[in-house]
């Protein structure tokens, strides 16, 4: 599967910025991308920059789902659920955040 890095030093979409970045691992249709967000960036820019990583047509449809720490994909539909999911990668000390586009 290869591995692609994106946007190093991305800011793209954040909120206030100022916060440290995390990396964000991407996996969509047999690829793997990495890439680096503000942890204050909001819903809105997160879909902006899988758009833009994953390639997808403005009006595409599709879904971001990260991975928890017992391996199971929860949906990010809202600002609410990508905080809980930043959240958790900082309580839990990750390496990166895991999101399957789809």
């Amino acid at each position: 599967m290869p591995i692609q890095i994106a946007n190093e030093s991305n800011n793209s979409g954040g909120g206030g910025g100022g916060g440290h970045e995390i990396k964000v691992k991407i996996a969509y249709s047999g690829e793997v991308m990495i890439t680096y967000i503000d942890e204050s960036i909001s819903y809105e820019g997160l879909c902006r920059e899988m758009r833009e990583i994953c390639r997808f047509s403005p009006d595409q449809v599709f879904t971001m789902k990260w991975v928890d720490e017992e391996n199971d994909p929860c949906t990010i539909q809202s600002d609410i659920e990508l905080d809980e999911a930043i959240r958790l990668y900082e309580v839990n000390r990750d390496s990166e955040l895991v999101i399957h586009g789809e």
